[in-house]
């Protein structure tokens, strides 16, 4: 592909992404991989330069573009370098008018921000919530230590407080290390630690998804134990055992909820948990630096519903778990609505729990709980915290 044609290529893909945005469609990755499951003239060097161009834009427009044009017209405006490819050629897009609109700059639609400014993030942490990420695993002490791992990765580094974690080099490769390696943001890591999973305890991973946090616990408890692994969505969940028997856990099973009925299908487990980890689903402002386009998806509606739903997944939650026992309660998000607010209003509706204060390897205090910012710890942005059952 010519330069020109790549640039092409990016618009086209950021008009796709753009309406998907709109109507709920595929994620930004996905689009990008179909669009060249039909181009099989594009080499790795072409797909790799393209998919550069398609996140530089992305990242760098805050309020959802109108078009694809106007975002990459946004890049144009910092890489001056892009305005040889517009040449109006064949493949190429039109030559540029000095009098077209570019998508508008920033970090997200103002609305967000505001809320986000709300929930106590400062200005200078806005701009790192849709910086790049860095490639973080998690090695699976089961089957091997980071220290074998790191020897076979130049370039690996330990992450300061994880036994377990390891900042790798953009683009390395980990499936050679099968089962030996998840890829899992230290951030991630970090909140499954307020569990304090032990060997031989009954815990619950409520909204359990494709596993990655199940996976993470059974490593802590040394496959010993029992956890129980649910969720409403049948393809994520479908996944885990899957990953479980790559990985040797042997201690997680699955149970698939129907939406509505969680409470009813979990009888058997009232009462019995010693731990309820309920990492719900939520806006996801946490994790731009991984899917910037997820901002372009939100709307007040969209948050309200979430804030909604998570309350419900605390009710039903708050019944499993034995007395003595806890609850850990994540979400990948810095608004208050759904993090600190959201354990503050269940602490006043259920007077026989209690916060416990958090010891992490990253994060600082906030309302009860701990909370994980992209330019301060380095991590995705979360917030967790600790409750305990009396």
């Amino acid at each position: 592909m010519t330069p020109a044609a790549r640039t092409q290529a990016a618009i086209e893909l950021l008009d796709a992404i753009i309406i998907a945005t709109k109507e709920g469609g595929a994620a930004a990755d996905t689009l990008i991989a179909r669009y060249f499951s039909t181009r099989r003239y594009a080499g790795s060097k072409d797909r790799r330069a393209v998919r550069e161009l398609v996140y530089a834009a992305i990242r760098a427009s805050g309020e959802r573009p109108v078009t694809g044009r106007a975002a990459m017209l946004r890049v144009v405006k910092k890489d001056k370098s892009l305005i040889a490819t517009f040449d109006g050629s064949e493949h190429g897009p039109a030559p540029i008018d000095p009098e077209e609109a570019r998508a508008a700059p920033g970090v997200a639609p103002k609305w967000i921000i505001k809320l986000l400014r709300m929930s106590g993030l400062d200005a200078e942490e806005l701009p790192a919530l849709v910086d790049r990420a860095p490639l973080d695993i998690r090695v699976n002490p089961l089957t091997a230590t980071a220290a074998d791992i790191a020897a076979g990765i130049e370039g690996a580094e330990a992450i300061p407080g994880l036994t377990h974690g390891l900042r790798l080099p953009a683009g390395t490769n980990v499936e050679p290390f099968g089962g030996s390696v998840e890829v899992q943001d230290a951030g991630s890591q970090i909140v499954t630690l307020a569990m304090k999973a032990q060997p031989g305890q009954r815990i619950v991973d409520l909204c359990a998804g494709g596993g990655g946090k199940t996976l993470a616990l059974a490593a802590l408890m040394d496959n010993r134990g029992e956890i129980l692994c649910t969720d409403t969505d049948r393809s994520r969940l479908s996944r885990l055992p899957i990953r479980a028997e790559k990985a040797g856990v042997s201690i997680a099973h699955t149970r698939l909820l129907d939406p509505g009925k969680e409470a009813t299908a979990l009888l058997d487990w009232h009462a019995h948990a010693d731990g309820v980890l309920v990492d719900a689903p939520c806006s996801g402002t946490g994790t731009w630096r991984r899917n910037p386009e997820a901002r372009w998806r939100l709307s007040p509606d969209r948050i309200a519903k979430l804030v909604v739903t998570q309350r419900q997944i605390l009710g039903f939650a708050r019944d499993l778990v034995k007395p003595g026992g806890s609850m850990v309660y994540i979400v990948c998000s810095l608004l208050d609505s759904e993090g600190a607010d959201q354990v503050a209003g269940f602490l006043r509706a259920n007077p026989s729990w209690r916060a416990e204060t958090l010891d992490l390897p990253a994060g600082r205090k906030h309302g009860a709980g701990v909370r994980l910012t992209p330019l301060h710890d380095q991590t995705d942005g979360f917030f967790v915290a600790r409750l305990i059952r009396s």
